[in-house]
């Protein structure tokens, strides 16, 4: 079973043909509302993969609530665990460029409600994989990897967005995922040794005993272990929109550890995930099917 404990949100989508610069306006030729948020992305990435998923999280009692949740019934997600908020659905208002890069601010509305207490709806036992991110209170994040250790589960903390208060306790995850960005952030925050970011991947798993992974867009995925390093190649594309590529590597990722991939293997299927998750628009609607991602895996090799 996958538990995601993380947010929920409505996606509200621009396309422009390029990003403003700070104080511009630029004129858009399309929108588009999506259903979104880090942890319901991933919840969704990972039912599409073939998992079982629960998620618990919470929405606004809102016109954008059942919206939100719509992919997540479509997939099957047990919901049991998504309370209702009197603070609003969680928003993300995103402009995305031609090049199919974006820029996003995320206003968490009632994900800010998701409290430790919570952290009961997820039910977990040993062998659960649980994936976690930053949208939602970091206290709640920190209960959650104590919970899991505690039953005996996989915990899967994606790193995004950045939050310089949780390097603490990133090395209580088994696994950390986080893009260059922000492994390079957390890195300085961390003090961690080594004039390359593999050295200093490597410096981090030394000094917790986890692994961390490190995703680079086009430029394929790396992963450090206490004893191996991966390089992991990303497939070649042309990007549309890059809006939920990394939750779909997270879901797809969390799966593949959950149904008893390798490290490599899983990796290379989330990272394939990923790669075929920018050629649509949206973050929920791109999250490609598992028979999708078999095709590409089978064409690559």
């Amino acid at each position: 079973m996958i538990i995601v404990v993380g947010s929920i949100n409505l996606d509200l989508i621009a396309n422009v043909d390029r990003l403003p610069e700070p104080g511009e306006t630029v004129r858009g030729s399309s929108f588009a509302t999506a259903p979104g948020g880090k942890g319901a992305n991933q919840a969704l990435a990972a039912a599409r993969a073939g998992a079982q998923v629960r998620m618990v999280g919470a929405v606004g009692k809102d016109s954008f609530a059942a919206e939100a949740l719509a992919l997540l019934k479509a997939g099957n997600v047990d919901l049991s665990g998504v309370g209702q908020s009197f603070a609003s659905t969680g928003t993300a208002l995103i402009l995305v460029g031609a090049d199919g890069e974006n820029v996003i601010a995320v206003v968490p509305g009632a994900n800010d409600s998701v409290v430790p207490g919570d952290v009961a709806k997820a039910f977990l036992k040993k062998g659960d994989v649980v994936l976690l991110q930053h949208e939602i209170p970091l206290q709640t994040v920190e209960a959650t990897l104590d919970a899991a250790r505690a039953a005996g589960a996989i915990s899967v903390l994606n790193t995004a967005p950045f939050r310089a208060e949780a390097a603490g306790f990133l090395g209580r995850a088994d696994y950390a995922v986080a893009n260059e960005t922000e492994f390079d952030l957390y890195g300085e925050a961390l003090a961690l040794s080594g004039r390359d970011r593999p050295a200093r991947m490597r410096d981090y798993a030394g000094k917790t005993g986890r692994a961390i992974v490190v995703t680079l867009g086009g430029d394929g995925v790396l992963a450090a272990t206490p004893d191996d390093f991966l390089i992991i190649p990303a497939l070649k594309i042309t990007p549309v929109d890059t809006v939920g590529a990394g939750d779909t590597f997270c879901g797809y990722f969390g799966a593949g550890l959950s149904s008893g991939l390798s490290l490599k293997q899983a990796l290379t299927r989330a990272a394939v995930a990923g790669s075929l998750a920018c050629l649509k628009p949206g973050a929920q609607p791109a999250i490609p099917l598992a028979k999708d991602v078999d095709a590409a895996l089978a064409a690559a090799r």
